[in-house]
């Protein structure tokens, strides 16, 4: 860990203390971290565990204090190292988060506000309670630290109350004692445990208080005072949530200090694994499944996950199951988990199957998902109809534990385990109208509308749809004894893959959600049938686990047409990554692991002949994936017609792709853009290719290519021999004077057949477009296009952000009055001012065929608008003008409204700046729309920047769609 300033600052605390987020008595069966029990320091009050306070311990206190700790971590976690190592290896892994919240901390130094987020049971709880213990023992440093633990579970449920009701409810004891605490603010800590479970918006906690702060108030009100510091602002506040709170919590408090708690580490994983199971052989078995599966290897962070696969994995070896297979997903671990608890023990008499308790069970997780909780009280079993006999075989097989937050409380194991429940409830027949659900069917639970208002509806949904396989749903049926619907999979797609509401493939994220919902089936013809119509696939590629999810379902995809991908960093290994130590190790086996899913995905290029599009784009590639890539691009099965790749790394991709690419009979538009400048090779190796008789390619762009004018010469003389390439894109290249002039040479050459660049007086005649956009054109280039560009074939010019000046003006003026076709001329970001006269000039000539002038922010001013003016009234056959993003003035606005009032031209639309606040503006406006009813006035607007000059053809073309 390393530090920063506090403002914005993120930690990243991995490897903290694995425990269960909430601080119960261990279980023998479930071996969670435990790591101290704070009893013996309460001074307030002996018994109650959510405050101590500082006081000097006695050499002999202190001896039995870490006893205590060590005794706890021995009793009940198996830890890697030796047992009088295991306190001093914790103590020491979190020392570095620990010293931001110490006594003697420097007030200056310390944050005020900390957040501690991380998964369900990563140890986010255990790791604030870590720190209220070493607050207290702070030493001398201050007068008497204390510390005190609110718990959002039961401030949800609390009433109306003042702040000293609502501290005293959490350090209950002599009231006498609180005002002195209260007064010692600088010194108190304050944890805010399970932000997540408060259930009130962000609105609510952010309502003032006023000025009187004994007037009782709701709980929730009282929270948020402390957490934007309108109460106690002194103290110093820890918050632990669950990422999916994490965006409320951040508009309520101000300048936390983040720290992400990860969970075990890889190592301690394997050392919980090899523990438990006993052996080496079995734990690495063990850590080889949960490698290879990426699901597995993200919740296996959390050791209560992490015990429930070591447990199943128990079970394979005695009855011959294949754990690959019984474990490939979440619901699928979870599932074999839940039904293992109530397996006969073999050579054992069967156990009474708790057909009815399985239904109370599901019912009361799902309303507590409903309710966004995981903490229930007896007042809600008793809503329920829950007896705590029904809830005993579960609490005996460590599925519920009895929570030690309040009395008859209690949670489930680990939060994926209450989500598995409540999505079972829809496979026992109570999802639809059954006993405390309501209207809660299949379709509300999958809605996106309900998804955004509670986040525990999208893990059910995962879920759901892991019991729509068959075989897992009889598997629930045969442990409890009772009878189970296979009939869900038909609800599902109805829901969501044929419902036109919910879009499962109308964005990235929907995209990534319903392939992880139908990776969680594991059902082939389910996802066979969900994908049938699918014809274009945008991917988000964030980890191995979306690489699973996408090549399990992508190759059942037949009808698929275009592919986008994008890769995050991180998903493959560098490839200069230092090799040798175990981190490059453990690296390796991870880069394994995303190659060959990558292989599985990459077979949808050679396996399915609908596929001809494919973009990837803002990718972090590296050579094994990228060779893995070109390699069934290359075979004669993938028949790509369009690539598109921009913005990838490594570097040479660009080279390996474009020769996988090039050679093909069927590719016929090809965008390579955003790493040719850092490939000198790049234009040199597409020479050959062009050259070959084979070659169909039609469209070309090239963008960011800072190559030497040889090189261009190379390029450029592949296009005299080349037959088939009809565009030619250079947006955004550096192409100076003497590389224009080859360019004008080549395009003169009577055996080219560029259609979109232009030359001086070219002779070839299927020139049609010329976009130079964003190109640095060198002093002279608009004059050596000139010429080119006065053939008689219909031309679109774009010129934008190419640095046109009021010289390059002069020589665009005499292009547009010498016969010339040119219909488009996009001349936008560029500081023509006062050029604009020579355009007018020319524009006013009855043979100019310009139809579409762009002029956005070209520095035009009200006394350029004289000139404008004349031009809408005689222009000919000017259909489109833009001048957005020009400071007109309103008496420029007016000259122009003023001409257009006066005439009924052809001119259709019209973009500018204007203020409509005018009322003589509003006159004017009006009456230009009553005289010329065909015209469209635009206002400019600045999330809009292309230029309306631009066809529909021509700027999906210049995106590379």
């Amino acid at each position: 860990m390393g530090s920063s300033p506090m403002s914005g600052f993120v930690l990243t605390a991995q490897s903290m203390e694995p425990a269960s987020d909430s601080v119960s008595p261990s279980l023998s069966a479930s071996p969670l971290l435990m790591l101290w029990a704070p009893k013996w320091l309460i001074e307030l009050n002996p018994c109650h565990p959510n405050v101590v306070s500082s006081r000097s311990l006695t050499g002999a206190e202190e001896q039995d204090r870490n006893a205590m700790e060590k005794s706890s971590i021995q009793k009940d976690t198996p830890w890697p190292g030796d047992d009088d190592d295991v306190h001093d290896h914790v103590t020491q892994r979190s020392q570095g988060f620990l010293s931001l919240l110490n006594a003697r901390t420097s007030t200056e130094l310390m944050p005020q506000t900390v957040v501690l987020h991380g998964a369900a049971g990563v140890g986010k709880t255990t790791l604030a309670k870590k720190c209220m213990l070493d607050w207290t023992q702070a030493g001398q440093a201050r007068a008497r630290p204390a510390a005190l633990y609110l718990s959002c579970k039961a401030l949800s449920r609390r009433g109306p109350c003042t702040l000293a009701e609502l501290l005293a409810d959490s350090a209950p004891g002599p009231r006498r004692a609180l005002p002195q605490l209260l007064a010692r603010a600088r010194t108190l800590l304050l944890v805010i445990d399970a932000f997540e479970e408060l259930r009130v918006p962000a609105a609510a906690l952010a309502r003032d208080l006023g000025s009187d702060w004994g007037a009782r108030r709701p709980a929730p009100v009282l929270l948020g005072g402390l957490l934007k510091r309108k109460l106690l602002p002194a103290a110093t506040l820890l918050v632990t949530t669950r990422p999916e709170a994490l965006g409320e919590l951040r508009l309520v408090v101000e300048q936390p200090l983040l720290v992400e708690v990860e969970g075990l580490s890889e190592p301690e994983r394997r050392a919980y694994l090899r523990r438990q199971l006993g052996g080496e052989a079995q734990a690495r078995r063990a850590w080889q499944l949960m490698r290879s599966n990426a699901a597995l290897l993200r919740l296996g962070s959390a050791p209560a996950v992490c015990w429930m696969l070591g447990a199943c994995l128990r079970l394979p070896a005695d009855e011959g199951d294949d754990p690959g297979r019984t474990c490939r997903t979440a619901a699928s671990l979870l599932l074999r988990f839940l039904c293992s608890r109530f397996a006969p023990a073999p050579g054992s008499c069967p156990r009474p199957r708790p057909r009815a308790p399985l239904r109370v069970l599901c019912l009361l997780a799902a309303e507590g998902v409903w309710a966004q909780t995981s903490l229930f009280e007896p007042r809600d079993l008793r809503r329920l109809g829950v007896r705590e006999a029904d809830l005993r075989p579960f609490v005996d097989r460590s599925l519920l534990l009895e929570s030690g937050e309040c009395a008859g409380c209690y949670r489930f194991l680990h939060l994926s385990l209450q989500h598995l429940l409540a999505a079972a409830l829809y496979v026992l027949g109570g999802g639809e109208g059954g006993p405390g659900c309501g209207a809660r069917g299949v379709r509300t639970l999958l809605s996106k509308e309900e998804g955004r208002r509670n986040p525990h509806l999208a893990h059910v949904g995962r879920f759901l749809f892991g019991l729509a396989n068959e075989d897992r749903v009889r598997e629930l049926g045969a442990a409890f004894g009772c009878p189970v619907s296979t009939e869900l999979k038909h609800e599902l797609l109805a829901c969501t893959v044929r419902s036109p509401e919910n879009g499962p493939f109308s964005s990235v994220t929907d995209t990534r959600e319903t392939l992880c919902r139908l990776y969680e089936s594991q059902d082939e013809p389910l996802v066979k049938e969900a994908v049938a119509q699918v014809t274009e696939v945008s991917l988000h590629l964030k980890d191995p686990t979306d690489l699973a999810h996408a090549s399990f379902c992508l190759k059942h995809c037949e009808r698929l047409q275009k592919l986008r991908l994008r890769v995050e960093k991180g998903v493959f290994l560098d490839d200069d990554t230092a090799s040798g130590s175990e981190a490059q190790a453990a690296g390796s086996q991870y880069d394994h692991l995303s190659l060959q899913l990558w292989a599985d995905l990459c077979l949808v290029f050679s396996s399915n002949k609908s596929l001809c599009f494919l973009d990837v784009s803002q990718s972090f590639l590296s050579s094994s994936s990228v060779r893995i890539l070109c390699e069934r691009i290359t075979r004669v099965t993938c028949h790509l017609q369009k690539v598109v790749i921009k913005k990838v790394s490594p570097a040479d991709a660009y080279r390996s792709l474009c020769l996988a690419v090039i050679g093909k009979k069927t590719l016929t538009y090809l965008v390579l853009e955003g790493g040719g400048h850092s490939d000198k090779l790049l234009l040199l190796l597409l020479c050959e290719p062009l050259k070959h008789s084979r070659c169909n390619l039609q469209y070309l762009r090239l963008g960011s290519c800072s190559d030497t004018t040889q090189q261009w010469a190379y390029f450029f003389s592949a296009l005299e021999v080349n037959q088939s390439l009809t565009c030619l894109n250079l947006t955004a290249n550096e192409l100076l004077d003497e590389s224009a002039r080859l360019l004008c040479k080549t395009l003169r050459h009577p055996k080219s057949c560029c259609e979109e660049l232009s030359s001086a007086s070219i002779v070839n005649q299927a020139l049609t477009h010329l976009c130079l956009a964003n190109d640095n054109l060198g002093d002279g280039a608009v004059k050596l296009l000139r010429g080119g560009l006065s053939h008689p074939v219909n031309y679109r010019t774009w010129l934008s952000r190419c640095n046109i000046t009021r010289r390059d003006c002069r020589h665009l003026s005499k292009l547009l009055q010498e016969d010339s076709s040119l219909t488009n001329l996009d001349l936008g970001f560029s500081p023509i001012a006062t050029g604009s006269w020579y355009l007018c000039e020319a524009l006013k000539k009855p043979n100019c065929n310009l139809r579409c002038l762009g002029l956005c922010d070209c520095s035009i001013t009200p006394s350029c608008c004289q000139g404008l003016a004349l031009v809408v009234v005689s222009a000919q056959r000017l259909e489109t003008l833009d001048l957005s993003w020009n400071t007109l003035g309103q008496s420029g606005i007016m000259m122009l409204f003023e001409a257009l009032k006066q005439n009924n031209g052809p001119l259709k639309i019209l973009r500018l700046e204007m203020d409509e606040s005018s009322m003589e503006v509003q006159k004017l406006l009006k009456d230009v729309k009553d005289s010329s009813p065909n015209l469209t006035i635009e206002r400019s607007d600045a999330r809009t920047t292309r230029s309306p000059c631009r066809p529909t053809s021509a700027r999906s073309r210049s995106r590379g769609l």
